[in-house]
Formats: C-alpha cells, structure tokens, sequence
C-alpha cells in the first residue's frame, strides 16, 4: 500500500505536457505587416535598426521568411519610405499666393493657385523627411513605388501640369523637384543630427567675412548676402527658381 501511495505521489507531480495546438497562432505574415513593424522600429529606435534581422526577431521569425516578401534591407527602407509618404499633405490647402511668380505663366490653365498648391504638397514632402532625419538621408537613394509615392507623383504632375508646360517639361521636372526637396531635407537632417554643425557653420561663415577684397574680390562683393535669409525664405526662393526653370526651359529635342 505504501509502494502504491509512492507511486501516485510521484505521478501526481509530473507536468502535464502542453499541446502545440494550445498556444495561440502567430499571425500570418505579409508585406504590408512586415513594413509597419519596420515603420515602428524605425520610429523607436532609428532606421538604421531597421535590418531583417532585426525585423525577424520582432516578428518572431526567421529571417529567411521574411526575403519572401522583401528582397532586401535597401527594399525595405524604400518600402518604409512609401509608408511614410502617405503623410504628405497633398490637398495643397489654399495654396501659397504671397511671392512673386504665383500667378499663371502665358498660356497656363488651370486656376492661378496651382503654384502655391504646388508649394505646400513640396513643403509637406520636405517637412516629413525633416522628422525622419536618417530616413531623409536614405531617400536620396531609395527607390519607393507604393502607392503612397505613386499618390504624390500623381499630386505634382497634375499640379505642374497646370502651369502650360510642355509634357516633357512636367515629367522632367518631378523628379527635380523632388530631388532638391529630398537633399534639402538630408542636408538639414544632418546638421541637425551632428553635435558641432552649429560650430562649423559659425566658422565657415567667419571664414567668408575675413577674405580679403583683393584676393577674392567676388566673395566680399557678396559678403553678406552670401549667407543672409532663413531657412524657409531659402526653401520658397528655390522652389521659385526650380519652377520657374522647368517651366520655361524645353528639354533637348522638344520643340519650343
């Protein structure tokens, strides 16, 4: 009798095994999961987190699984990118009629506010990579195509095209504009990200004010106006510039 009580003692403690058919089942992985817990880790802890490794072990899988849906890192950010495009603010607002150029060029269609509507989806872009510093930097190389850059190159054609600008003009000119906005925005990321950017620029610019007129007679002929004006007063010249440059320069073999 004893022996038998020993014995139920001994099986009364023995752990029941766990069925595999218990535990809850893992989600089902797809692309579009795959970028938003790339996006989340992003705004965590930094893109340059951001790797399939890094992605596997939050998803809880392999690594492997994972090239299914994207083919690499470079992939991946381009898709972060894409996801994040879809903050742009692409109504354009009322547009932005304050400066010099905003009405129709002759023969343009479409409303005078087509600039300034232009202005602020170009703003919004910029502004957005302004929050993703290191997102801002990839951007000059990454090559999104979801619907959300598909969505903004849409916006600026339709804008541009208002102008009465020839097709190739209008076609040549979105991916002008959106590279200067781009390198705008990777340039201003930078600085702000470098602990001595303030000093530097000091620098640079007490090295302009020193030269002397005699041996760089164009650099102090230029001296202040070579770094007045803000950041923003410098965003919208160059917008100016740039359009107006698109739209009344034909590109090589187009008829004028």
């Amino acid at each position: 009798m004893a022996n038998m009580f020993a014995t139920m003692s001994v099986v009364g403690v023995r752990r029941e095994p766990v069925s595999r058919r218990e535990r809850p089942a893992k989600p089902a992985l797809s692309r579009r999961g795959i970028v938003d817990t790339a996006v989340q880790i992003m705004r965590a802890e930094g893109l340059e987190k951001v790797t399939m490794r890094r992605l596997a072990q939050e998803l809880d899988t392999g690594p492997a699984s994972l090239y299914v849906y994207v083919a690499n890192t470079a992939e991946l950010h381009a898709a972060v990118l894409d996801a994040l495009l879809g903050e742009v603010d692409l109504s354009g607002g009322k547009g932005d009629k304050d400066s010099e150029g905003d009405k129709d060029s002759e023969g343009g269609k479409g409303g005078n506010d087509w600039r300034g509507q232009l202005r602020t989806v170009m703003t919004s872009y910029t502004l957005v990579l302004f929050e993703h510093p290191q997102l801002a930097r990839s951007a000059l190389v990454a090559r999104p195509s979801g619907e959300n850059y598909l969505r903004l190159v849409e916006r600026i054609l339709d804008l541009l095209s208002r102008s009465g600008a020839g097709r190739e003009q209008v076609a040549w000119g979105v991916d002008k504009l959106l590279q200067d906005a781009t390198a705008t925005a990777a340039e201003q990321a930078t600085r702000e990200r470098d602990p001595h950017s303030e000093d530097d620029w000091s620098a640079a610019v007490g090295v302009l004010h020193a030269v002397d007129e005699t041996t760089h007679p164009a650099i102090s002929a230029h001296i202040p106006h070579l770094v007045s004006g803000t950041a923003e007063d410098r965003m919208r010249w160059s917008f100016d510039v740039l359009v107006n440059g698109i739209t009344a320069t034909p590109v090589p073999g187009q008829a004028r």
